[in-house]
């Protein structure tokens, strides 16, 4: 499971016992949490996965043959 993704599972548990107990209402607010929780999580993989500037990157080989810069 990935890093953030085990607190989908704990939502799940909450509402189901907010079901089983008829607290509907919470159960709906837990349901709209999930979905939120879900987005955000997909939001900051794209993120995490994306160059700050939004340009794409490419890396080439520093001149003197150190490592690597990064060219947008």
């Amino acid at each position: 499971m990935a890093q953030n993704e085990w607190i989908l599972d704990v939502l799940s548990d909450l509402n189901a016992f907010a079901v089983a107990n008829g607290l509907s209402a919470l159960a709906e607010q837990l349901d709209d949490t999930r979905l939120i929780a879900a987005a955000e999580i997909a939001s900051s993989k794209d993120e995490a996965c994306a160059p700050a500037n939004g340009n794409k990157v490419r890396f080439e080989p520093d001149p003197r043959g150190f490592g690597k810069h990064q060219h947008a």
